[in-house]
């Protein structure tokens, strides 16, 4: 080594801790720490599959969130009172210490535009613009109460996926990966999808690891092109030379870690092993050629399908009924599933209806979006329970909040409802998003707003009810798990315990 170089490297505070006594009683009671928890982190493969803090109910995770929030008030939560009181001024007692984010003065209460018809033996209220939903709504489990207390797309998002509305903190599929691994050593624990043209509000740091070692964050896969950016070989390397690199690399780090002790050197030997091996893995589980055309004709998939949305500047300009690209990754989802990996993300971009410019109403776009994710949903649902994965996937559909039951009002435009510029204001008081299969019951309807649709009156449940559901359905104690961070406990519900496993509504 240069003598230069090592002399710098010397001066380091990483180095100059590692090589004191202060640096390896750090070294050891970290290590200690680590050894106690009932997740730690193997050193030799982190993602191996290993057992929670009980029996599970789901071994994976489809979560579907539409970023943009939809409309429940359209969509699922029937409120003929509304219709009573359409165009009539908010009552003063709902404005009381209330913040909007676009609406101005007094709104105007406005029923849905769209009929309600009740659906399947539970005889569910939903919307006519989901016919394909409707047919599986004894399947699901919808939650018509669920509230938050960040009302902008950026914060509500990191929320719901961290736990915490501030940058910082992994999100829910590494907490995931973290606890109990992935029964693919081929394929990541954690993998994303996107449709809609854009990345939502809160960018990458919703599928981030925040303080969790960097193996288990979330792997962007594209549907066209290469699944993975850069994990094709480079023109003049093949597998046998790549293979050569990545085990010299393995050595260097290997010395580095004995050198140093820094738990993230073996998570960059994990990360290079796994990719090697994504080469091969993710390509197959990516192509959905191989789908015979009666699974493609379920879910409305286009093998190949490439949205105009992708390359738009503003993509709900190009938005139409019949894309694809939704489709393709709810059947991408089942596939990864089905694959062994423990937790996949889809975000579907497009459901901010503010109708404050063109493209972005109610009445015009939201037929669109929903055509768009309608029949891809119910066929998820149909195929997971066709090949006996429902029982173990749990499937959950939301966004960071929903949309006010009055109309928007802040330009000349939407405040007198012309068509095309019908819309609605970010609400997070109370509004609704559906649980299916692992360990769920379904055909059941659970929590409530009130008779205008405002608040959640019945069964209130905030994101951390949810997350503790969710990671008790995976087998992980939502109050033990936790991670050391900063001398604390850092768990995913938060410091304290007012979060709750929704039990009334598990099989």
């Amino acid at each position: 080594m240069n003598a230069l170089l090592q002399h710098t490297r010397a001066l380091t505070r990483r180095h100059l801790l590692a090589g004191s006594g202060i640096g390896i009683g750090a070294i050891a009671l970290r290590s200690l720490l680590a050894a106690e928890s009932p997740n730690a982190m193997p050193r030799d493969n982190p993602l191996a599959p290993r057992a929670g803090h009980h029996a599970a109910r789901a071994k994976s995770v489809i979560f579907l969130h539409m970023a943009g929030a939809p409309s429940q008030v359209d969509l699922f939560d029937y409120k003929p009172e509304l219709a009573k009181l359409d165009n009539q001024p908010l009552p003063q007692e709902y404005l009381k210490g209330t913040r909007f984010a676009f609406i101005k003065g007094v709104p105007k209460m406005m029923p849905s535009l769209f009929k309600f018809q009740q659906h399947g033996e539970s005889g569910q209220w939903i919307s006519d613009l989901l016919p394909h939903f409707s047919q599986v709504v004894d399947k699901v489990c919808v939650v018509r109460s669920v509230h938050t207390d960040q009302f902008n797309h950026a914060p509500a998002q990191l929320f719901v996926h961290t736990g915490n509305p501030r940058l910082g903190n992994p999100s829910l599929g590494s907490w995931v990966t973290y606890g109990l691994g992935t029964e693919n050593q081929d394929l990541p624990g954690f993998m994303v999808l996107m449709s809609g043209g854009k990345t939502p509000s809160a960018g990458k740091s919703l599928w981030g690891t925040g303080f969790l070692p960097t193996v288990y964050q979330g792997v962007q896969c594209r549907t066209t092109g290469d699944p993975v950016l850069y994990l094709s070989d480079p023109p003049g390397m093949d597998r046998a030379l790549r293979r050569q690199i990545l085990d010299t690399i393995r050595d260097l780090n290997q010395q580095e870690f004995a050198q140093v002790g820094d738990a993230e050197t073996l998570t960059r030997i994990s990360q290079y092993e796994l990719t090697y091996r994504m080469q091969v893995a993710v390509p197959e589980v990516m192509d959905i050629t191989k789908e015979p055309q009666h699974i493609l004709d379920l879910y409305g998939a286009k093998p190949g399908y490439v949205s105009a949305a992708d390359t738009a500047g503003d993509p709900r300009h190009v938005h139409a009924d019949n894309d694809a690209s939704f489709a393709n990754n709810c059947l991408l989802a089942r596939r990864m599933v089905e694959a062994g990996v423990r937790f996949v993300q889809l975000y579907d971009w497009g459901w901010d209806h503010h109708a404050n410019s063109k493209r972005e109403s109610i009445d015009e776009m939201l037929p669109i979006k929903t055509k768009q994710i309608d029949q891809a949903i119910a066929g998820l649902i149909q195929d997971l329970d066709q090949r006996g994965l429902l029982d173990s996937t749990l499937v959950v559909w939301g966004a960071e909040f929903g949309r006010t039951p009055m109309a928007q009002n802040n330009n000349g435009n939407n405040a007198n409802r012309k068509p095309g510029y019908i819309g609605r204001d970010h609400h997070p008081h109370g509004y609704t998003m559906w649980l299916a299969g692992g360990g769920i019951q379904g055909g059941l309807a659970y929590g409530a707003t009130d008779e205008i649709g405002y608040h959640a009156a019945e069964h209130p449940v905030s994101h951390h009810d949810l997350q503790a559901t969710i990671l008790h359905q995976l087998g992980l104690d939502p109050y033990k798990f936790s991670f050391p961070y900063q001398g604390l406990n850092n768990r995913l519900i938060g410091p304290s315990d007012d979060a709750r496993v929704l039990r009334d509504i598990l099989a």
